[in-house]
Order: structure tokens, then C-alpha cells, then sequence
């Protein structure tokens, strides 16, 4: 693993692997402007050097102040993926934990129920807690046996949809092309598109991360028609479900590369303003560290999220959030 994070460091800087951003943090994120004032480091000072560096920079100063608002929604966001889990009576439990927990004001909230139990979360959740699908079709509904469509979903009050969940491409199967077509389609229709990525563990291993990350990127980039309503998910294959769960230095370091990809190939205001959420493995014990990283907006939660205390010790990490003044 150590040798996949040399490569990662190397592949970030690039051919000029003497330069790295020196960003000052500012809320949820560093300005655009500020994502192009690089400092001149030494070429034997690492890449988590650095990030130590900025964690330590900011740690130091004194007082602090409330989450400072991103550009767009401004929010934080946790989204619970409940995949394939749950009956009638143990969501009901759920529903009733979420309905009592106190959540921070400055986070959108979405679940995503299996499909059969959207209808009976939508009609007992709380207002403050938006529903999302886990996934959809390519276009309008016909004769496509066991798919949902976008105006479906709507009708039954969804305003969000997970697209790109690595079970969906590495056990059903889907491609690229094929997640852009259905999250072009959804986003057309204004449903909210929360757009998954991330490598395997071998693509880790092999240096591979940014390149996997980057064509999946790329293939949502060739065919989304806005990013207004998109929400990046970096899910690490390997950290799903396995109780592994990548450093905050190794999933800031993916975040990072993301946002400079959004930059270069889309548009400063776009890597600005989009949210770029970290899943793998996230719980209640791990996700303040995490969520103190500059880039991490907010995260995708598997099995935590079943569990209502925990799902809400989740959301409010946002506290971590704060910087200091």
C-alpha cells in the first residue's frame, strides 16, 4: 500500500513533481483562485508532508468559527445507501430513530431506501431527510422488465438517485457510457444525481487510481448537461462493506486529484462548486478525522447508515467542519 501511495503523490504533481498546491483553507474548500497559486516546494518534501503540514497549520490558529458556506448549496451532505437491506418493521425502527435525532442544521441529508419501502420512508420520515433511489433507467418507462424510470421515482417523491455504486459496475455489470446515459437522462428530468466512483484494489495497488477515477469522470463529464445538481462520491472498491477504510491523507489525496480534474476539464466554477463525498467504510468512529479534510464535502454511507444513532453521529461531523478563524 505504501508503494501505491508514492505512485498516487507522483501522479498528482505530474511531470513537474517539484510543485504542489499549498492551499489555504477556507471553510468547505479552497477558493478556484486559490487552486491556481501553487507554492515552489523541495522535490524531496512528499505529498503527506504536505497535507500534515496544512492539517497542522490549521490546527494551530486561534478560535474558531461556524461551517463556512460552499459555493452552490452551501451544505455539507450524507447520503445513506441502504442497498438491499430492511423489512417493513426494522425500517419502520429506523425511521423512528431518525425522526428522533437532533442533526445539525448545515447538512442536506438524503436515504435511499430499496426500492418496495421508498413509498412507506416517504410518507413517516421527517421533512428534514430527502429520498433518493439506489438506482434508475437510461429514459422514459416501457417495456424494460424490473428497471424504474426517472418520472417514477419523481412521482413517488425521490429527488435524488445513486448512479455508478461500484456493485452495480463490478457485479451487474454496467460500463461508463452506460451510467453517463442514465445520469444524463435523470439530471435532464431534475432529478439529483449522486455520481459514484472509485478503483478496485488491484487499480490501487498498481497505480491505477487516478486513471480509473479520471475515465469515470470523464465519462459523466462527456455526457451530464449540467453539474448544478451532481453530488462526486469517491467509493474505494476495496473499502466498501470490508471494514477497511481509506486515511483521511489517502482519500484527500483522490479528492484533490477529482476537483483538479473538474477544473481542468470542465471549469473552475464547476470543481468549486461541486460536492465531492467520500464511502467506504465510514462509521461514527471514523468520520469526524475524515470530514476535517479540506476537499471531503460530506460522505455515502453503507451499512452505518441502518443504524439510526450512528447514521446521526455521521451527519453531524459536520461539526469537524469548522476552521479556524
Amino acid at each position: 500500500m505504501a508503494m501505491a501511495s508514492t505512485s498516487l503523490a507522483s501522479q498528482l504533481s505530474g511531470p513537474k513533481s517539484a510543485t504542489s498546491y499549498c492551499p489555504q483553507f477556507s471553510g468547505l474548500r479552497r477558493s478556484s483562485s486559490k487552486l491556481e497559486n501553487s507554492l515552489s516546494l523541495s522535490s524531496t518534501q512528499s505529498f503527506f508532508q504536505i497535507v500534515d503540514s496544512h492539517l497542522r497549520l490549521s490546527s494551530s490558529r486561534r478560535g474558531s468559527r461556524g461551517v463556512v458556506t460552499m459555493a452552490g448549496s452551501g451544505k455539507f451532505f450524507v447520503g445513506g445507501n441502504w442497498k438491499c437491506n430492511g423489512t417493513k418493521d426494522s425500517i419502520s425502527k429506523l425511521v423512528l430513530d431518525l425522526n428522533s435525532a437532533k442533526l445539525e442544521t448545515d447538512v442536506d441529508v438524503i436515504v435511499a431506501p430499496p426500492f418496495v419501502y421508498i413509498e412507506q420512508v416517504k410518507n413517516s420520515l421527517t421533512d428534514r431527510i430527502d429520498i433518493a433511489a439506489q438506482n434508475s433507467w437510461t429514459g422514459k418507462g416501457g417495456a424494460f422488465t424490473g428497471e424504474i424510470s426517472v418520472e417514477q421515482l419523481k412521482d413517488i417523491g425521490c429527488k435524488w438517485v445513486i448512479l455508478g455504486h461500484s456493485e452495480r459496475r463490478h457485479v451487474i455489470g454496467e460500463d461508463d457510457q452506460f451510467i453517463g446515459k442514465k445520469a444524463a437522462y435523470a439530471l435532464s428530468q431534475d432529478l439529483g444525481v449522486i455520481a459514484c466512483i472509485g478503483e478496485l484494489l488491484q487499480e490501487r495497488e498498481a497505480g491505477k487510481t487516478f486513471d480509473v477515477c479520471f475515465q469515470q469522470m470523464k465519462a459523466f463529464a462527456d455526457a451530464v448537461p449540467s453539474w448544478d445538481n451532481v453530488v462526486i462520491a469517491y467509493e474505494p472498491v476495496w473499502a466498501i462493506g470490508t471494514g477497511k477504510v481509506a486515511t483521511p491523507e489517502q482519500a484527500q489525496e483522490v479528492h484533490v486529484a477529482v476537483r483538479d480534474w473538474l477544473k481542468k476539464n470542465v471549469s473552475a466554477d464547476v470543481a468549486s462548486k461541486t460536492r465531492i463525498i467520500y464511502g467506504g467504510s465510514v462509521n461514527g468512529g471514523n468520520c469526524a478525522e475524515l470530514a476535517k479534510q479540506e476537499d471531503i464535502d460530506g460522505f455515502l454511507v453503507g451499512g452505518a447508515s441502518l443504524k439510526g444513532p450512528e447514521f446521526a453521529t455521521i451527519i453531524n461531523s459536520v461539526t469537524s467542519k469548522k476552521v479556524a478563524a
